[in-house]
């Protein structure tokens, strides 16, 4: 039986609850755009996230944190690639050939 494996998104999503305290995962991505419901929802599923408490102020909002399942599942995951600067393009000089 294969493991199943976290998708990039829901890999972003589990890795900041690292450094939170309590292991609390965001409402929020790094652009400040909501967190795909269906992620937190597909994390929960899979035992990774746990609801963690209500927010009495936005019912709506699911609070979740880390479980240590969710740790075990991104420590397991490979470490994210930072992209490498890219090389310029060699462009060669267009030959020019003399007909005799």
């Amino acid at each position: 039986m294969s493991e199943v494996r976290p998708t990039a998104a829901q890999l972003r999503y589990l890795r900041r609850g690292l450094v939170q305290p309590g292991h609390k995962l965001p409402l929020f991505d790094k652009a400040g755009q909501q967190i795909s419901i269906k992620t937190v929802r597909s994390c929960i599923r899979r035992g990774w996230a746990e609801p963690w408490f209500n927010n009495p102020i936005k019912r709506d909002w699911l609070v979740c944190r880390l479980t240590d399942s969710g740790l075990a599942a991104v420590k397991r995951s490979p470490a994210q690639r930072r992209p490498t600067q890219q090389q310029p393009v060699r462009r060669r000089e267009p030959v020019h050939l003399e007909m005799v």
